[in-house]
């Protein structure tokens, strides 16, 4: 089916083109009659090439925005892997840091106990020390006084003059007791010193 056109149509057509640059294009020109009239016939046939051009452009437009789109969208799809990626490298860093803080309190924790199990062990063993050293030296203390003591009744029951025995074994004992309240005295204040400072 062909669209004719009376020719005041086709000579407005033309002077709307050569006047204010307006013309008909699209695929309407395709079938429009242009017999008999090579002026109108030139004018279609330029829009028709015109028209062709276009959509050549368009064409090539359009394979441009969609190379750049599937680009874009390649882009986006990276760019969503390598933030994937970063999430989980965060997460794993985080729980890599929560991991860390938790060992460094364990082994706090283990130190404090193993410090702790050696202040309890020394404190055992200084007593244990102290213990054998009043009684070791109560022992002597009374070893001696006892061997005075004997030796000052044998010289009683022996019929010897004891005077300067007696004077010597009241000295022998004032000593002992002396050293016994002293050693006891000395290795109390140490033990006590030493729990302060702690």
């Amino acid at each position: 089916m062909k669209i004719i056109l009376d020719d005041n149509t086709k000579k407005q057509l033309i002077d709307l083109y050569n006047n204010q640059n307006i013309h008909i294009e699209g695929n309407i020109l395709k079938l429009i009659d242009t017999s008999n009239d090579v002026e109108f016939e030139e004018y279609i046939n330029k829009f028709i090439e015109n028209d062709k051009d276009m959509r050549r452009k368009r064409l090539v437009i359009t394979k441009r925005v969609q190379q750049q789109n599937n680009e874009l969208l390649k882009a986006k799809d990276e760019y969503e892997r390598i933030q994937t990626e970063l999430s989980q490298s965060l997460i794993k860093t985080q729980e890599s840091a929560i991991e860390a803080e938790k060992l460094r309190k364990e082994a706090e924790n283990a130190k404090i106990e193993a410090e702790n199990d050696l202040d309890i062990l020394q404190k055992k063993k200084q007593n244990e020390l102290i213990g054998k050293i009043v009684v070791v030296a109560l022992w002597i203390i009374i070893g001696v006084g006892i061997v005075t003591t004997g030796v000052y009744l044998f010289s009683i029951f022996s019929g010897i003059d004891t005077q300067l025995i007696a004077s010597t074994w009241s000295n022998i004992i004032g000593i002992l007791l002396t050293n016994a309240f002293s050693i006891i005295g000395t290795i109390m204040g140490v033990k006590y010193a030493s729990e302060m400072k702690k």
